[in-house]
């Protein structure tokens, strides 16, 4: 019998790793504070501070706290006028939400294909794909690693294009030394549970343009203007305020960031030298004018030649019996969603999407704030499951679920 742990064999890992959202006294005494402020809503004095603070810390003039990143998008969409019919230029690789939000404003996704090595938005591409109608990108700095926002923005400038960072994975990210969701028009961040920096839910918009600000601000707060009266509603907007709880256990949140930042690297650097020698699962690649990855995600290719006959996700199964906990990812690039059937939409080809959803999988960035310890279990689990390949791959599917 295998000693696989999938078959019955005993795990590499009989602890758990490292567990997500961190908290402490931080963020007990900011919720506290909150409650007995009296001001919980959106108007609480916690929001413009946590606005004040992010910005600077990404290094742009203004923030826009909202209720999740999925409506910061939306509204950075409508704050630069995109209008129905008008096309998004978006990346296949990403949560639904980078494309959803397109379709919300009217207007027409159009998907183009990534960098197998950043798995970001190919900005070679990119030019290939600008029509008349063309009016926005939005690249995605996807599991941290900052796109390639040279390239990017100068095929925008040079079209005219609005450039929206999704920036949802890359808090604290940098690309040439100056951090991401500052470098287009604007900058949408996710505090979801899952996030680097969370409150269970929230959203954020940077932006260095102050009419941009406005207008942003303006959509996510019914229409009113900064300094307006209280009925008084300039443009069409709706209800996306983030709350003063949100905005309390964010602050807490942005003072650990820095250090886990650096953590995550060092852990992610220990953990790719280390997996290159296996010789089975390839790190992820990381440009050199990166200077500072998010590690939201750590990426990993799958090596099918060396690991013949064996798919992405029974890789990650059997890793996971071993007490590896990873994720498959997508199952197709995202135009493959039944939502785009009923919705126009316009897709390039996409050759290298389509790959990375059969090759690549990935961990979650808690994993990378364990100790060197634990990232050797992982070495282990992975070694184990390369030297019991052949029989992985002999085995009925039926037996392996």
């Amino acid at each position: 019998m295998t000693s696989l742990a999938l078959f019955g064999g005993r795990a590499v890992r009989q602890k758990p790793f490292a567990t997500w959202p961190i908290f402490d006294d931080s963020e007990k005494r900011a919720v506290l504070e909150v409650l007995e402020s009296g001001a919980w809503g959106g108007y609480s004095l916690k929001v413009p501070e946590l606005e004040q603070r992010f910005a600077a810390f990404h290094e742009a003039r203004f923030g826009i706290a909202a209720s999740n990143g999925t409506v910061t998008l939306e509204a950075a969409l409508a704050a630069t006028g995109i209008q129905p019919g008008d096309e998004v230029i978006v990346p296949p690789i990403t949560f639904i939400a980078t494309a959803t939000a397109v379709l919300r404003a009217g207007a027409v996704p159009v998907f183009v294909d990534i960098d197998p090595l950043s798995f970001n938005l190919d900005p070679k591409r990119l030019a290939d794909a600008i029509t008349l109608k063309s009016r926005a990108v939005i690249p995605v700095h996807f599991a941290g690693h900052p796109a390639d926002l040279d390239a990017i923005i100068k095929t925008a400038s040079n079209h005219g294009l609005a450039v929206i960072e999704d920036a949802a994975h890359a808090h604290g990210a940098s690309w040439r030394g100056r951090r991401v969701g500052s470098l287009g028009h604007f900058g949408s961040f996710s505090f979801q549970q899952s996030k680097n920096m969370t409150a269970g839910e929230g959203g954020m918009l940077l932006t260095s343009d102050e009419a941009l600000a406005e207008q942003a601000r303006s959509v996510c707060n019914q229409g009113r203007r900064t300094g307006g009266a209280w009925y008084e509603h300039v443009r069409l907007g709706t209800n996306y305020r983030m709350t003063g709880w949100q905005a309390a256990i964010l602050i807490a949140q942005l003072e650990r960031l820095p250090r886990q930042l650096e953590r995550r690297a060092r852990n992610a650097a220990i953990l790719t030298e280390k997996l290159k020698a296996t010789g089975v699962l390839a790190p992820p690649a990381v440009d050199s004018r990166v200077t500072a990855h998010g590690f939201h995600l750590y990426v990993l290719r799958l090596n099918t030649e060396a690991l013949p006959g064996i798919s992405r996700d029974l890789i990650v199964e059997a890793l996971a019996a071993e007490g590896i906990p990873g994720v498959s990812g997508y199952p197709y690039p995202l135009y493959a969603n039944k939502v785009f059937a009923s919705h126009p939409y316009l897709c390039r080809q996409c050759p290298e999407a389509e790959r990375f959803c059969r090759e690549c999988f990935w961990v979650s960035h808690e994993i990378l704030l364990s100790s060197e310890a634990d990232l050797d279990d992982f070495i282990r689990a992975v070694e184990k499951v390369r030297d019991s390949a052949a029989e992985l791959a002999s085995m009925p599917a039926k037996a392996t679920r």
